[in-house]
């Protein structure tokens, strides 16, 4: 019988979570009023999702704690909504909703693979959501913050030096600090001031001399990770500079040369660190090197394709053949057992809030914020980029974990961070438009009065 229904369950989640989608690109169209009018139907599907995977957990574990477990993350997610539909009445609630949305496939997917790594995992997203719940009201109200750049750089180059010093060393790269047991991953958070640095050097000034400070800057940033030899690192960070460089100036040939720049760079890194050359040997041909350098890759492409279309069920795979496969390969263990549907339209809601990310951008007067926004905007999606495509081995694995649903405490803190500041930018925005509509009553108005 728990055979049928985790058979059954399978697709009536790939059908919530289609369900899901569809309704987020049918709701991004519509106006904020329009929205809070229907967003409570979408939630059901999160609601009903959530539940379903809980239920097939406890059926196929018969731990009663996932119970408890599941009752906790939705007391979660209700009192997330409500606090900020109360203090952030005009935040976008659909960003809200699909960040629940991969907490809620995280949790389950973690559950599935280790409990204690879950309930860690909810822990730390709990802690996440407290201490940034006051960053949208500080992006908003905040007027000094463009004047920070230097401060910016030079703490960030400072955290990034330090993990160069007496980091620890993890699959050949420096990552971490730990301090009294605690590990940190300081450049999940650097990314964030490496964004604003970038913002307030280049949406004033876009002159020669201008951009070739930032960009040595940001190349410091670069090349303290690449000798850190965390080249995924490396790689967001310099393709999100090139993306603010090139919304800044709007000049192709800068963007043109630093992708040229950059692909002399991935060449020379290929030719001096022995780690990557692995890399880039176990994507050119896993298969090959199935038992060494080529395993993690070839368990990987194995348990995508044994899930097919709807997955092999909650429970049914066997992700845990694949190394790390809580952080840097949750995708694989996702499409293994939800299905390769079920892992489209997740990729599809992550375009979706990049898609809505960059629509605040654009509604956005203020230039400063609006390179911001971009920067955030570019540096989540190329993550998501970088994380499935070493998984699906559509380009070299580097070692980068999926937003919001791989396992990490400072990779999910920065990521509730860069949600928190563009929601304050979503803020802001709502700020401009009020703002407009109230001067244009007061210029009709004064012409009335003429």
């Amino acid at each position: 019988m728990v055979n049928v229904i985790t058979e059954l369950s399978k697709y009536v989640m790939a059908l919530l979570l289609a369900l899901y989608t569809l309704y987020g690109f049918w709701l991004v169209r519509k106006s904020d009023e329009e929205k809070s009018a229907a967003l409570w139907q979408q939630n059901l599907f999160l609601i009903w999702l959530h539940l379903l995977g809980s239920l097939i957990l406890y059926l196929n574990t018969q731990n009663e704690k996932v119970l408890y477990f599941c009752g906790v993350q939705l007391l979660f997610f209700a009192v997330f909504l409500t606090m900020h539909h109360l203090i952030y009445p005009k935040s976008d609630k659909l960003l809200n909703h699909n960040l629940l949305l991969f907490l809620s496939i995280g949790f389950l997917m973690l559950s599935r693979l280790s409990f204690d790594k879950a309930s860690r995992q909810f822990e730390l997203a709990v802690l996440a959501a407290g201490v940034t719940f006051l960053i949208p009201f500080l992006i908003r109200k905040a007027g000094g913050l463009r004047n920070l750049s230097y401060l910016y750089a030079a703490a960030g180059l400072l955290l990034l030096l330090a993990v160069l010093i007496i980091g620890q060393l993890s699959f050949g790269a420096k990552l971490a600090i730990t301090i009294h047991e605690i590990t940190f991953q300081p450049s999940e958070l650097v990314k964030i001031l490496f964004v604003f640095f970038a913002a307030g050097m280049l949406y004033e000034r876009q002159d020669v001399r201008q951009v070739i400070l930032t960009t040595a800057l940001a190349a410091a940033h670069v090349l303290i990770l690449v000798l850190s030899k965390d080249l995924g690192g490396a790689l967001i960070y310099f393709v999100t500079y090139l993306v603010i460089l090139y919304v800044a100036t709007k000049k192709p040939l800068y963007f043109f040369s630093g992708l040229l720049a950059g692909s002399v760079a991935a060449l020379i890194a290929w030719r001096l660190f022995s780690h990557v050359q692995t890399r880039v040997l176990a994507w050119s041909d896993p298969f090959s090197v199935i038992e060494k350098e080529g395993y993690q890759v070839s368990q990987s492409l194995f348990a995508i394709g044994t899930g097919g279309w709807f997955g092999l069920g909650l429970g049914q795979g066997m992700p845990y053949k694949i190394p790390v496969v809580e952080e840097d390969f949750i995708f694989a263990a996702i499409a293994e057992e939800f299905g390769i549907l079920f892992a489209i339209f997740l990729i599809f809601v992550y375009m979706s809030c990049f898609y809505m990310i960059l629509n605040i951008a654009i509604c956005l007067k203020d230039a400063y914020y609006k390179l911001i926004a971009v920067g955030l905007g570019t540096l989540v999606t190329f993550q998501v980029f970088l994380s499935i495509g070493g998984v699906i081995k559509f380009i070299p694995s580097t070692g980068v974990t999926l937003p919001f649903i791989s396992y990490g405490g400072s990779s999910l803190l920065g990521m509730f961070c860069i949600w928190a500041i563009i929601q304050g930018m979503y803020l802001k925005r709502s700020d401009e438009v009020t703002e407009h509509g109230e001067d244009k009553k007061n210029k009709k108005a004064k012409k009335t009065r003429n």
